[in-house]
């Protein structure tokens, strides 16, 4: 395919790539996304609402591309009452991945700061409630159960595989769809089985296999399959080598890809490739069946 492009001088945005392809924004969260991040800086008092308005978005997809915008980290969004009982909303669009934490030190013109711990608080007198007494807590707690550690002693390149092995899980299975930040969480876990001699097939299988018909959090089931389903550390482990780096496809579709060897198209093109040379192959033998019966 022929490209003319030339570039802007002015009024333009720039957008990464990472968004225009994101495999889990849809077409409307992305021009969502790219329509906020157009607007002059004036107008920051408009809502996602009304941008969404602007560019011809429904309400029931305007809905829809918000919730995937939270989700992957690019939008984030604060609701707090201010004076005589009114809630006041505060939203920010990101054209990175933020987390809450670093989004909240964004907003506050702050950086996050490490939790400090807490000062035991020795002989100092509590008040109850107004209107009720207090509640016997005894037994119960409010402190989510505690990670499983992140393995430290898998090299990046694994790491950096395992995250693209989780990443490409949603693409055929919808029900274990990742966020960027559980992939980032995650990763490592992923890397870990490859380490250990796994490969991207037995990783796949190991996590998409006898999936409960509704799965209420894919990151929870993910991080619980990579745990609980580790294969055992093999006796004598091969030399890691580091993958081959990313180059862009030679064939029609310019997609980029990590070869495994020297090839210099993706799979699907290698694979378009062969069956048109396959197609060509018959075309030929039917043809030359008629002529050596004529000759005969």
């Amino acid at each position: 395919m022929l490209r003319h492009v030339i570039a802007p001088e002015r009024f333009f945005t720039q957008v990464s790539n990472e968004i225009i392809r994101h495999p889990r924004l849809s077409a409307t969260a992305v021009r969502l996304l790219i329509w906020e991040l157009s607007r002059p800086d004036g107008s920051k008092d408009q809502p996602l609402s009304k941008t969404a308005e602007d560019a011809g978005i429904k309400k029931t997809a305007y809905t829809r591309a918000k919730r995937e915008l939270k989700a992957e980290g690019y939008f984030h969004e604060w609701k707090y009452q201010v004076a005589r009982g009114k809630w006041r909303t505060t939203q920010m669009v990101s054209n990175v991945v933020l987390a809450p934490e670093e989004a909240r030190a964004l907003r506050d013109g702050t950086r996050p700061a490490a939790p400090s711990a807490p000062k035991p608080a020795t002989g100092q007198p509590t008040t109850p409630p107004d209107g009720h007494y207090p509640t016997n807590t005894e037994g119960k707690t409010d402190n989510p159960p505690s990670q499983p550690s992140q393995p430290s002693h898998v090299p990046a390149p694994l790491i950096e595989r395992g995250g693209l092995i989780l990443a490409s899980l949603s693409h055929k299975e919808r029900r274990l769809r990742l966020n960027g930040r559980d992939i980032q969480q995650l990763a490592a876990l992923a890397g870990e089985w490859l380490l250990r001699g796994a490969t991207a097939k037995d990783l796949r299988e190991a996590l998409t296999d006898g999936l409960p018909d509704r799965v209420h959090s894919p990151a929870a089931l993910t991080r619980n399959r990579l745990t609980r389903k580790m294969p055992e550390i093999p006796a004598f482990t091969a030399p890691v080598t580091a993958p081959q780096p990313l180059r862009t496809c030679a064939g029609t579709c310019d997609r980029v890809f990590r070869p495994v060897a020297d090839e210099t198209k993706c799979r699907d093109c290698r694979q378009d490739d062969a069956q048109a040379a396959h197609a060509q192959n018959r075309s030929r033998s039917h043809g030359q069946g008629p002529r050596q019966a004529r000759w005969a």
